[in-house]
């Protein structure tokens, strides 16, 4: 299943989102979640948790400044890569 987290980790229950997540599942952070995916954040210290592959979106990072400011565990991609982890998780979770 792919979960997608667009909000800021601050607005929404991250807890109970990590812990839906298996580890054939992935989680993309897009619009203002890519907040979630910066370096030493409290945010991303949950998301490291994860044993899924966790992706940041490109555009959405450089469109808030942050580029260069998140975590390397994660792994940035552009719209082409969202295209192709929908249809890898044919199930998807909005958050």
């Amino acid at each position: 299943m792919l979960f997608t987290l667009a909000k800021s980790p601050q607005q929404c229950d991250l807890a109970a989102l990590i812990r839906l997540i298996g580890e054939s599942d992935a989680l993309l952070l897009m619009q203002d979640g890519v907040i979630a995916a910066l370096e030493n954040s409290v945010a991303q210290s949950h998301i490291s948790s994860l044993t899924c592959p966790v992706y940041v979106l490109l555009d959405d990072l450089e469109a808030r400044g942050l580029i260069g400011q998140i975590s390397h565990k994660l792994t940035p991609i552009g719209y082409t890569g969202f295209v192709d982890l929908t249809e890898k998780h044919r199930q998807h979770i909005a958050w």
